[in-house]
């Protein structure tokens, strides 16, 4: 594993424990040996990973839609900063640049980026993993909801599972090496 993604917020959060945690998860990563990619921002979570990556001496890879680079809300001082068209050039650069990825807490651009790495690997397209940094909690709710979807029998238990979630960011980096891919049933095909 050469590079963690990080998907994160483009805001702080309203409680200091947020940024902690990041630098906290960047630090984890730099004692690990590896290189972070991230979305760009120099705002909120991003700008916060940023800071803490380079302060660390970490190799640190930002993609970031054209859009955003006008409106000055990217990081220039990056070891890498790759400039997209798109949003969804973004995620795909992200994903091949990346070996594992991690949710800080965040909003639904930090959803949408992590669910749709998570839909690839149920899809088989790639086999790379998925984590939550669960800070404070912050995704008690989202994993209630997860279990909620599988009891309804919309999300399969294997794929619920594909995500790792853990409060503890070096905790998380070893459950990230160990990943393995879970089994699928065809619990789907079953009768109820």
């Amino acid at each position: 594993m050469k590079n963690i993604c990080i998907f994160c917020g483009s805001n702080t959060g309203k409680s200091a424990v947020y940024a902690d945690a990041a630098r906290g998860m960047v630090r984890a990563i730099a004692g690990a040996g590896m290189g972070i990619v991230f979305g760009g921002g120099n705002i909120g979570l991003m700008g916060v990973v940023a800071e803490a990556a380079l302060a660390a001496g970490v190799h640190v890879t930002g993609v970031t839609p054209r859009r955003l680079l006008e409106r000055e809300m990217v990081h220039t001082g990056l070891t890498e900063l790759h400039v997209v068209e798109s949003m969804h050039e973004r995620k795909v650069m992200m994903a091949e640049m990346s070996d594992a990825f991690i949710a800080l807490p965040g909003g639904m651009g930090t959803l949408d980026e992590l669910f749709e790495m998570v839909t690839l690997i149920q899809l088989g397209v790639q086999r790379k993993p998925c984590g939550l940094l669960n800070v404070e909690g912050y995704f008690d709710h989202l994993r209630a909801f997860l279990d909620h979807a599988v009891d309804e029998r919309f999300v399969n238990p294997a794929h619920r599972d594909m995500i790792v979630i853990d409060a503890d960011p070096a905790g998380m980096i070893e459950r990230l090496r160990g990943w393995t891919l879970p089994q699928t049933s065809k619990w789907l095909d079953a009768k109820a």
